[in-house]
């Protein structure tokens, strides 16, 4: 069958085999070619597409720098030169051209670098086995969007959410304490956004699955990380319920281009107003 362009966006920004096989321990990284059959692509369609994903994450960027309001924001960002810096989280962080990455290219110039531990999938419970990883790095900040997938379900008529929310919210309590008993690392916590239930329920790839989210499981996961007693982004409120088409892909769920670029300027945002 042959992959609208969409259908190849997709698959490249969501399903990522060297975020989750190459991460094993004992896994040498996956080349390009690797990913490209494990995701039943032509190599050379893989090569231009993974390209102009980062080409349009730094053309993201380069918009973002050349406002007056963005580079006042980055010079109030509370960072030394050299800070450390690690985005922690799922699908919507590990993008090829997520929020991070083109954060990452607006910190360079500052001196700082947004290294990123995420994995497409992950839940807060997969999260509490990666913040080890984190916490062994000692960063100066880290910045957290996690629990979206805690509020996935399954199936036409399902019961329960992949993580009970009682547990989300014990999981998340427990990134916190780990973090700030752990390491000197100040946080910024960002909320999931909401999602299309019905763009999810219809997506040809995430219906496979059986895949389904309800925007009420994902607001008690946001109103979870509000409660958390540090410095929070709400992306769920900020892009409301749910976002704008154009911040969707069609799967109703993760982000597109303009939508991460919205998330890097409302990160920066509220990061800056943190003494």
């Amino acid at each position: 069958m042959q992959l609208s362009a969409e259908q190849t966006r997709w698959l490249l920004k969501v399903l990522q085999p060297e975020k989750t096989l190459g991460a094993l321990p004992g896994v040498a990284a996956l080349s390009e070619a690797v990913r490209a059959v494990l995701l039943g692509l032509p190599p050379d369609v893989y090569a231009a597409e993974h390209a102009r994903m980062l080409g349009g994450a730094k053309e993201a960027a380069r918009e973002l720098a050349s406002e007056s309001a963005v580079t006042a924001m980055i010079d109030r960002l509370p960072l030394k030169e050299g800070a450390r810096i690690i985005a922690f989280g799922d699908s919507h962080t590990s993008d090829p051209q997520s929020w991070a990455v083109i954060l990452n290219e607006l910190l360079i110039a500052r001196g700082a670098s947004v290294a990123i531990n995420a994995a497409p999938g992950d839940t807060t419970t997969h999260r509490l086995i990666r913040i080890g990883e984190v916490i062994a790095q000692q960063p100066d900040w880290i910045l957290l969007l996690v629990g979206v997938n805690d509020a996935r379900t399954q199936g036409p008529t399902p019961t329960k959410t992949l993580v009970d929310h009682q547990e989300t919210v014990r999981n998340l309590r427990e990134l916190h304490q780990r973090v700030s008993h752990e390491t000197k690392a100040r946080c910024l916590w960002i909320t999931p956004p909401a999602v299309n239930e019905e763009r999810v329920s219809n997506h040809w790839g995430l219906s496979r699955f059986g895949v389904r989210f309800r925007n009420e499981d994902v607001a008690r996961v946001a109103a979870a990380v509000r409660d958390i007693d540090a410095p929070t982004v709400d992306l769920f409120s900020i892009l409301g319920t749910p976002p704008a088409p154009e911040l969707l892909m069609e799967d109703g769920l993760h982000l597109t281009l303009a939508a991460q670029k919205r998330l890097a300027f409302e990160v920066m945002r509220g990061w800056s107003k943190v003494s």
